[in-house]
């Protein structure tokens, strides 16, 4: 832990250096970053009169980042965690010729200091900062670092609809590319946008195979492990469903390629009113339903406040059969268990959940509280870094979508910059109490617990962001009378665009 924290000061001593000499340039950057550290394109190239316009006038975009991250069990028995990320990518967007146009972009990362990662024996052990490096690879040939070519699209654009095919980015309810770490989570397929339609976006995709943040390979959506039981050369997203394996569905007679089907509508049609209905689907497997309503009411004087509902409907397609009802495979084909292991139905995907929470916005303060209840049935699929509860009741590194877990959670965001106190700073605080099921432990729900979780953004300069994040997990004792679940976490971040 002292490395960890004699890099954390390196890196802010080395963040202000870079902030000293780069103050003088306040020219608005190509690019900036969300709260998430998605990228937004505030500069896109110029349509282009021929084909060598179209590559004369494209346009490069940079990013340099870094990561380091910190993970202290308090239980020590569990294995404390070290990571170090550093890289960034490069982006070429070529300029739209007659609406038709391409992305390609190449993302790199490394963890190239012994001191500040684990061992190669060790990587199974690391937990958030495992998204720094490849554990298929460290665990195969040592390799620490990551070179992925994970966006390769053509597209074309026609009046307010855009279409693109190939390696991508797709957000929705349940698919998001989560760029948080070191390189994002994408997808391979065909997806189209469409704004034609007044006060309504039409979103769908296609989606063939995905890779995850800690991948440099495309794989299924959906299908955890490969055919020889590796369990970090597929579908192994923190939220995967382990019972719908590549070996539970040969074992049924199912294929193991899987597509991810999307269909999205957004419409602001009645004023203040926005609703949102997305519908997802692995054919065969599972699919599901959601619907989210926000109303946003002036309260005067310059607050707002927007009561928010969100309802979802998982429905068993083929895949309770094969895996089960829990996440954690304790239930699939290829288990024999005693007991239900605190379900109601082994061989089920179905269930549902709600949520609802108040925003209250006012000029530099944000406050939002918020509820969810998922029901006694089956847990939630959703293992494309879209998570079912975001913007609810979910925490940093929390799944909280396990069945018949309730949560509730207050949140306070304040923009000191917009408040005019302390230029470019944010600071954002959550307070999440979790409510697992006893009796599901024994098929890997957490015990009860709390969450404190902080996040504090500089912008030092228009490119340069620096950001800290901590959380503190307090829980019980599983039923058994060990605490296998409280613990710290630390992470630090910096980007540059350019």
């Amino acid at each position: 832990m002292k490395l960890i924290k004699l890099s954390l000061v390196a890196t802010i001593v080395l963040s202000y250096g870079l902030s000293t000499s780069l103050s003088a340039d306040e020219a608005k950057p190509k690019r900036t970053l969300q709260g998430n550290m998605n990228e937004v394109y505030n500069t896109l190239p110029s349509a282009a009169n021929n084909i060598g316009e179209a590559f004369t006038n494209g346009m490069f975009y940079g990013r340099l980042r870094t990561n380091i991250f910190a993970w202290d069990w308090e239980n020590n028995a569990n294995g404390d965690n070290k990571a170090f990320g550093l890289g960034g990518s490069l982006i070429y967007k070529t300029a739209p010729l007659a609406g038709l146009s391409a992305t390609a972009g190449f993302y790199y990362a490394n963890s190239p200091f012994d001191s500040l990662r684990e061992e190669d024996a060790d990587v199974g052990i690391v937990k958030s900062g495992k998204d720094t490096f490849s554990r298929y690879d460290v665990s195969t040939d040592g390799d620490w670092h990551m070179a992925v070519l994970a966006q390769a699209y053509i597209q074309y654009d026609i009046s307010k609809t855009s279409f693109k095919f190939g390696r991508q980015f797709f957000e929705s309810a349940l698919t998001a590319s989560n760029d948080t770490k070191m390189i994002p989570n994408a997808f391979e397929g065909l997806s189209i946008e469409s704004k034609d339609l007044k006060d309504t976006t039409l979103k769908g995709a296609y989606l063939t195979a995905q890779k995850l943040r800690d991948h440099t390979t495309f794989h299924d959506v959906l299908t955890f492990k490969d055919s020889s039981a590796n369990s970090w050369n597929n579908n192994d997203d923190s939220g995967v469903h382990k019972g719908l394996s590549y070996a539970n569905f040969r074992a049924a007679g199912e294929d193991t390629d899987h597509e991810l089907i999307i269909a999205a509508l957004s419409n602001k049609s009645i004023k203040n009113l926005k609703l949102d209905f997305t519908y997802t689907a692995v054919p065969d497997v599972v699919s599901s339903a959601i619907a989210e309503l926000n109303y946003k009411i002036d309260l005067g004087s310059g607050y707002s406040l927007t009561p928010g509902f969100r309802y979802i409907e998982q429905l068993d397609n083929g895949g309770g059969d094969i895996g089960g009802a829990s996440l954690g495979g304790g239930l699939g084909r290829d288990k024999n268990p005693s007991t239900l292991l605190g379900y109601k139905d082994r061989y089920t995907l179905d269930s549902s959940a709600w949520m609802a929470r108040l925003v209250l916005n006012k000029d530099a303060l944000k406050v939002l509280i918020g509820y969810s209840d998922v029901a006694d049935e089956a847990d939630l699929v959703a293992p494309w870094r879209g998570f079912p509860t975001g913007g609810y009741t979910r925490a940093m590194a929390q799944l909280n979508w396990i069945a018949n877990t309730k949560s509730t959670m207050g949140e306070v965001t304040y923009d000191f910059g917009k408040a005019q106190i302390l230029k470019g700073f944010k600071a954002m605080g959550r307070y999440v109490i979790q409510n697992f099921d006893e009796s599901k432990q024994a098929a890997g729900a957490q015990a009860d617990m709390s969450v404190v979780h902080i996040d504090l953004v500089q912008q030092l300069t228009p490119q340069l962001d620096a950001k800290v994040r901590f959380a503190t997990v307090d829980a019980d004792n599983r039923t058994n009378g060990v605490d296998k679940d409280s613990y710290n976490e630390y992470r630090f971040e910096i980007n540059y665009l350019f």
